[in-house]
């Protein structure tokens, strides 16, 4: 029999995917939206022209993660994905005005954000914890903040000293600082280094329910709740995190010093509040149901949408109330929806759940940006535009709300000749 190292090695795992999630989406997801307006006044491209980019690139690519999340190790996922999000950066940098290379480039990002984005590191983290799943995942999901803060601190200076062109280029290289964190110390799951979950001396129940297939997912009504539940508040964050330099201008901040500063203010105050929030969460959700945990948050993503609209260069005060509110939720809500995922279907259906939910999840992250962006181009501003945004986000805390209260693992092995996942509902 295998002897097992007397340290568990989870935590130093999930360490090196704090860093490493944080540099291959932190990084690029939270800064791009910096560059827009440069976009817009170099290569004169509408604001649909340019939030176009992401939505179309999730829509050809929707297919990818179901066909290869699952047949992939997480970490060779992550080394594939850091490199296609760095040429993309990097060919933003370096484009013309031709907006089909910008699309495409914005494809390349998106198979990277797919591969080396939340699927492989929730994956990671669901496999080596199970009663600590929330705390851990919470740990991870930090580092995007952090990275993406970092990020947001350096681009402004970086593109008044050099131009938004080697900011890129910057951006690019911090992406790829993942690969030796990710060779030398993160592992895919306890096995591989002869440990178990938790550093339990026993494998977990849970890990012995084979996996859903994609059929019983889909016809499971639970899984149809959690993917309208988390594709409407991922859209709607989407639309704010877009949005949010282009509502400053239309509420009085002038292009240039101005709004690049409050831009970056909200966009540190967000990120460094999410990092609260997915601490606390995390740890919440560890102890009480995962379900209202996950229902309370979607609706305070909700509640900062009408502070959003009040925001004035005169009344600074709003923008850190949004920032701070809205950080918090946007951070728990994002690292909710694997924990829930797992929890409802089984640790061992994860890459499949999530190989659905995050690619539809993207969509939404997506489309709805650009949707906001044809509101606000025919009605003229962004008040029936966030009142669409606001809506749709407080249906998503009604479907997580409505979810079935689910029954512990123990109790569902429990019963007699259950062996499947699709049974655990």
């Amino acid at each position: 029999m295998k002897r097992m190292p007397r340290k568990f090695r989870g935590w130093w795992v999930t360490l090196a995917a704090f860093f490493t999630f944080g540099l291959s989406v932190g990084i690029p997801y939270y800064n791009i939206g910096f560059f827009y307006d440069y976009f817009q006044r170099e290569f004169h491209w509408s604001r649909a022209d340019i939030t176009l980019g992401f939505p179309l690139a999730a829509a050809l690519t929707i297919w990818f993660g179901p066909i290869v999340i699952h047949r992939f190790s997480p970490r060779k996922l992550i080394l594939v994905g850091t490199v296609l999000t760095a040429i993309a950066l990097s060919g933003f940098a370096q484009m013309g005005p031709a907006l089909w290379i910008y699309y495409g480039f914005w494809v390349v990002y998106t198979i990277g954000y797919i591969l080396s984005g939340p699927i492989p590191h929730q994956l990671i983290v669901s496999q080596w914890f199970r009663l600590n799943r929330g705390k851990a995942m919470g740990i991870v999901y930090v580092g995007v903040g952090l990275m993406g803060s970092v990020g947001s601190f350096i681009v402004k200076p970086l593109t008044e000293k050099f131009g938004y062109h080697v900011a890129l280029i910057v951006l690019a290289g911090l992406v790829l600082l993942t690969w030796p964190l990710v060779l030398l110390l993160v592992k895919d799951k306890p096995s591989d280094v002869g440990q178990n979950p938790d550093g339990a001396a026993e494998p977990p129940a849970e890990s012995r329910i084979e996996s859903a297939s994609f059929r019983e997912l889909l016809t499971s009504w639970p899984f149809w709740l959690l993917l309208i539940g988390s594709f409407c508040s991922i859209g709607s964050i989407g639309a704010i995190n877009f949005h949010m330099k282009f509502v400053f201008l239309d509420e009085g901040f002038t292009q240039g010093s101005m709004v690049d500063s409050a831009w970056r203010n909200a966009s540190v105050l967000i990120l460094w509040s999410s990092i609260g929030g997915r601490l606390l969460i995390g740890g919440l959700a560890d102890r009480f149901s995962k379900k209202w945990v996950m229902t309370a948050t979607y609706f305070l993503v909700a509640g900062t949408i009408p502070i959003l609209l009040i925001v004035r260069p005169s009344a600074d005060y709003y923008l850190y109330a949004f920032a701070v509110l809205f950080g918090f939720g946007m951070g728990a809500d994002y690292m909710l929806i694997p924990l829930m995922a797992a929890e409802q279907f089984g640790v061992n259906s994860l890459p499949r759940a999530m190989a659905i939910i995050l690619p539809v999840n993207t969509i939404g992250q997506t489309w709805f940006p650009y949707f906001v962006s044809v509101l606000r181009e025919h009605f003229g501003s962004y008040s029936i535009a966030m009142g669409t945004v606001l809506a749709v986000a407080l249906i998503g805390a009604l479907s997580i709300a409505i979810l079935p209260r689910h029954r512990e693992w123990d109790e569902r092995l429990a019963a007699p000749g259950v062996e499947r996942a699709s049974a655990r509902i």
